[in-house]
């Protein structure tokens, strides 16, 4: 039985109150192309995508707006593209904490820096940090834009799905809200009801992986500090705060702390104000000053579905997958679910074969796969469970301090990059000797062209890329070419090949390249970008 109607935490924001719509006072149910389930940023996403390629999108959502606590705080650059394609990234850049370095630490050394960025040419930053609050309210910003600018989507607040009934051609939702149940109609259903999914519950469908034997405090705290704006990461701390510690700026004097606290803990007892205080004030020392501005407690868990398509029903973000926090590879993840996804949803409802859809799953249940398995790794590095492992990974932070090739064993959390969708059936040729970062499946690095960025040329639609190469015109697809490359550019794109052709998805990935290329080879790539069926 579902539990009354209300907001699950309280709202930062509440950007879209309950309003009664048309919907509710339709004689039958309304049918709709898509509906998402659920208004945080995998969902919105989603709706800004499918709104932006002319698919009607309406997201459901339980509660009415952004809910309290930083929560994700981390955004990588390909997130930062992809919000930047659809209306919301400047903001959100502007806002951030912009970070490229980070230092790791054990007791009170510091073992090693890196750099996550340390080539140029790239208009975004390798993460910002911004909480998923301020995220989430940009997002709606974005979409209220939209709306004025007459691109098809709508949030409606307060809206609870109770029922999914598939009748073959569509599905049959039953919905709540303060005013009583309604129903609509959908052609696809997108569950982005978080790693809690009433959705995936109701379906009976199982979320299978492992859960780690350990907890860790977040302490969101408001100070005035002078520590750099870098990833600041400890290992066996000299304060005794926790097993490690984690230290990152936020905006507005806002630090994100994380303390790992081992697993047999008494929660409630370390949520008390005071205890959470003695463990800041081990790390930060006498007198400093601050505020606690939202505390949590969570456990590592790497867990995904078998399968993220079920018919007309599609999972994306922690609705289908759920890694650890060490690597910004939720919500980082998810969003790049939504950006598989839209365009393949706007082509098939656009007369595109529905086999299309299965080609999210597999591409996505890969990029899951990727990150449970850095997820995992981070973790057991993090809390060895064994003398044998303990004893490994000491050695290994010893050693790192003056031998290089031990860093790279070093793990504190891999942090989020893009999935390379290798061996995707949508992959089409690799005629081409060039960059492996380029190779069919990866996902397009950034580049100078001309007085702007090379993402800002890639079309909704499919892009026939070529540099410094006559490449055909081809119906359907969106022409660039470039004469002159820039030295990021031709680094990124021809590495020695003296020019190259490429054939660029809607989602920004590499499907095809050539060193040449003419017209049939390029419609049976697009083909082939389409899941195979004319």
């Amino acid at each position: 039985m579902n539990a009354p109607l209300r907001d699950r935490y309280p709202l930062a924001f509440q950007l879209y109150p309950y309003a009664r719509s048309a919907d509710q006072d339709a004689a039958t149910p309304v049918r709709h192309p898509v509906v998402i389930v659920g208004g945080g940023p995998v969902g919105l996403t989603l709706a800004l995508d499918l709104a932006r390629r002319g698919t009607p999108a309406l997201v459901l959502d339980d509660h009415e707006g952004v809910g309290q606590g930083s929560r994700a705080i981390c955004f990588a650059k390909r997130t930062l593209e992809v919000m930047h394609r659809l209306g919301a990234g400047a903001p959100m850049v502007e806002k951030g904490v912009v970070w490229n370095k980070g230092r790791v630490f054990r007791d009170r050394d510091e073992v090693f820096e890196f750099d996550l960025l340390p080539e140029s040419g790239h208009r975004n930053p390798a993460f910002i940090n911004l909480p998923q609050t301020q995220f989430e309210k940009f997002q709606v910003e974005a979409v209220r834009r939209a709306q004025a600018d007459g691109q098809p989507m709508d949030i409606r607040g307060k809206n609870r799905v109770d029922a999914v009934t598939d009748m073959g051609d569509h599905l049959l939702l039953d919905l709540m809200t303060p005013e009583g149940p309604y129903q609509i109609a959908a052609d696809y259903l997108v569950a982005c009801d978080g790693a809690r999914s009433p959705l995936r519950d109701m379906m009976g469908l199982a979320f299978e992986g492992r859960v780690f034997e350990d907890n860790f405090l977040i302490a969101d705290v408001k100070m005035t500090a002078d520590f750099p704006t870098e990833r600041w990461f400890w290992f066996e701390p000299w304060f005794k705060s926790g097993d490690s510690a984690l230290l990152h700026k936020q905006p507005d004097d806002i630090w994100r702390i994380d303390f790992q606290l081992g697993w047999d803990i008494d929660r409630e007892k370390e949520l008390k104000p005071e205890n959470i205080r003695a463990r800041v004030d081990q790390m930060l020392g006498e007198g400093v000053e601050y505020e606690l501005n939202w505390c949590s407690i969570y456990t590592f868990q790497c867990r995904r579905m078998e399968k993220f398509r079920h018919g007309r029903v599609i999972f994306a973000g922690d609705a289908a997958h759920q890694v650890s926090p060490f690597g910004a590879r939720g919500a980082n993840s998810g969003v790049q679910d939504a950006d598989n996804l839209g365009w393949k949803l706007a082509a098939v409802l656009n007369g595109a074969s529905d086999t299309l859809l299965d080609s999210y799953d597999s591409e996505r249940v890969l990029a899951a796969d990727e990150n449970i398995l850095n997820s995992s790794r981070a973790t057991d590095f993090l809390t060895p469970k064994s003398d044998i492992s303990k004893t490994f990974r000491n050695a290994v932070l010893d050693l790192a301090k003056t031998h290089a090739f031990a860093r790279p064993l070093i793990n504190s959390g891999r942090l989020s990059v893009p999935s390379v969708y290798d061996g995707s059936p949508l992959n089409g040729a690799d005629d081409l000797q060039g960059p492996d970062r380029t190779r069919p499946g990866a996902p397009c690095p950034d580049a100078p062209v001309g007085n702007g960025y090379l993402l800002d040329h890639l079309t909704a639609g499919f892009t026939v890329l070529s540099i410094g190469a006559d490449a055909p015109d081809v119906a359907g697809t969106t022409s660039l070419h470039i004469a002159d490359a820039s030295p990021e550019l031709a680094a990124r794109y021809l590495g020695d090949a003296p020019s190259a052709i490429y054939l660029i998805r809607p989602d920004q990935h590499v499907a095809a390249r050539w060193a040449t290329a003419d017209v049939p080879s390029i419609k049976s790539a697009i083909i082939t970008a389409m899941g195979g069926v004319q």
